[in-house]
């Protein structure tokens, strides 16, 4: 799922942020990336979407080698991964429908077959009276429920949550680890979370990564 090797990531060339990470995440694996601020957990994770550019290193994303990767196999890179932001990211002037379907409209799926996908989505995620509804219109945790059901529309390989629940109350948050611990057992999903707090009493065997001065290492 992910191979990593030597892998270094720094901005505009400045000093390593991530030096020489080793590690190797497998199908079906629930694993929780922390640190403290700064650490580089989120810069981690962007690399594995290939937002950030890497050098000559091996990091290898759902048979993908991101380094050096062309735009056609970074296409189909990102077919394969469901992405959830910690401020939602979705799109204001869209309906609730509307941004679940986008990733599914991207992928060239038809105007049917994604508006039946967001409608059994929806109600997934326990928001199906939501589908007309404009993101401003819903609270912090709806929208995030909004976002995951997006990040699930194409089907994906694999899911990368940046602090998926850090703007979050504790019901709310509640419910989207709930989400992403079905999307991972029911579904056989990867996920991968970028967190400062591993919710207590998880419920699903999980691994934990820890970044530190720039280390990457399992604990």
């Amino acid at each position: 799922m992910i191979l990593a090797n030597d892998v270094c990531l720094s901005y505009d060339g400045d000093k390593n942020i991530i030096q020489n990470a080793k590690f190797k995440i497998n199908k079906k694996d629930f694993v929780f990336i922390t640190g403290s601020s700064g650490s580089g957990k989120s810069t981690l994770l962007k690399s594995f979407y290939s937002k950030i550019k890497l050098k000559s290193v091996t990091l290898l994303v759902n048979k993908h080698d991101l380094a050096g990767i062309k735009n056609q196999n970074l296409r189909n890179l990102r077919k394969s991964i469901g992405i959830i932001y910690q401020d939602y990211k979705l799109i204001k002037e869209y309906t609730v429908e509307e941004n679940i379907m986008l990733p599914l409209k991207i992928n060239g799926y038809s105007d049917k077959l994604s508006r039946t996908q967001a409608h059994k989505l929806l109600k997934h995620v326990k928001l199906p009276n939501k589908a007309k509804a404009y993101p401003d219109e819903l609270s912090g945790g709806e929208q995030q429920r909004v976002a995951v059901a997006r990040a699930l529309s194409h089907n994906p390989k694999l899911i990368l949550a940046d602090e998926p629940t850090g703007n979050l109350d504790d019901y709310s948050a509640d419910v989207i680890w709930n989400l992403l611990k079905k999307a991972n057992e029911q579904l056989g999903i990867a996920v991968v979370v970028v967190t400062h707090r591993i919710p207590e009493n998880f419920g699903i065997s999980f691994r934990k990564f820890s970044i530190s001065a720039g280390e990457v290492y399992e604990s």
